[in-house]
């Protein structure tokens, strides 16, 4: 059964859920991120737990427990003025961290280096971190894809799987890859997806039919009304199921242009669904908003997962 028939959906119907990820970064990101939250523009968010500004958003969250707010698992830190390492705090770290006690900058260095069960305890810890701040998160997924094993090919995914079947929480997977132009990825890379998606079932957890975005950095001649056309061109292209859409909204403020190198691009997201013209695109396109929480309401019904 399809993933769209099994949470009540027609085959044929387009749901997408639109995630506004690193909620918890800075205070301009979780202004900006719960805006969007209380107008429902996006589906859900996902939330930074080792960040300073992540308590201001997990306590938020705490006070907001019918939206979807998911744990971002972080295990790079990629600014050069604004650093962040593990939470966790009663086991071994040091394969995941500089000489500085900070995570790498980038998903290389960590996949080369990182033990996995002190990566697995990491995640726990993360999780742990959120629901004792009183958060009830709807699902997992990972930042800048260091789990996923895209530097090297050495991945965490079997590790990620049991800690979210764990904790009932569906994960950011997609079941089929999309090349650039929104077609179905060749054969060799759609049989990689196919067996990790196997993997997935296998441990009971609920993952998506596809993954897209927009590139995270400003490109060249870039302004908001080429960034809505991009968006548009790209929404048109969704196939039939459930598609995640992620973007990383926030507020441009001093505090962000401190440290971001991407403000601009960020400030852009923060405007891009408020947009009438994107709000028209969903409808003529047929494109129907979802929510994470169907998703985990499937995974637990399946498991028989108890809170």
């Amino acid at each position: 059964m399809s993933l769209a028939k099994a949470l009540g959906y027609g085959e044929d119907e387009k749901l997408l859920l639109v995630n506004a990820d690193d909620f918890g970064l800075c205070h301009s990101a979780n202004k900006g991120i719960q805006q969007l939250l209380l107008e429902e523009t996006v589906s859900s968010a996902t939330l930074m737990m080792p960040c300073a500004w992540a308590r201001e958003a997990a306590l938020w969250s705490a006070r907001h427990p019918h939206l979807d707010v998911g744990v971002h698992f972080t295990l790079t830190s990629e600014w050069d003025s604004y650093r962040w390492g593990p939470v966790n705090r009663k086991g071994s770290t040091d394969s995941l961290v500089t000489n500085e006690n900070y995570f790498p900058k980038d998903c290389k260095t960590f996949e080369q280096h990182a033990d996995a069960q002190q990566v697995q305890a990491e995640l726990i810890a993360q999780i742990e971190m959120a629901l004792a701040m009183g958060m009830k998160p709807s699902h997992a997924d990972n930042h800048m894809g260091s789990l996923y094993g895209l530097a090297t090919g050495r991945h965490f995914l079997p590790d990620v799987l049991d800690v979210c079947a764990s904790y009932g929480l569906p994960f950011r997977l997609p079941r089929y890859l999309l090349q650039e132009n929104g077609q179905i990825a060749p054969p060799e890379l759609a049989e990689q997806a196919k067996q990790l998606a196997q993997l997935a079932d296998s441990k009971g957890v609920v993952i998506l039919d596809y993954l897209v975005g927009l590139p995270f950095q400003l490109q060249d001649g870039e302004d908001f009304d080429s960034l809505k056309s991009s968006m548009q061109q790209l929404l048109r292209s969704l196939h039939a199921g459930v598609t995640e859409l992620i973007i990383h909204p926030s507020l441009v403020t001093e505090e962000l242009n401190a440290f971001h190198g991407q403000p601009t691009k960020r400030g852009m997201e923060l405007e891009l669904f408020r947009d009438p013209a994107i709000k028209q695109t969903l409808q003529v396109e047929g494109i129907r908003m979802i929510r994470w929480r169907e998703l985990q309401k499937l995974q637990r019904e399946r498991t028989g997962f108890i809170t």
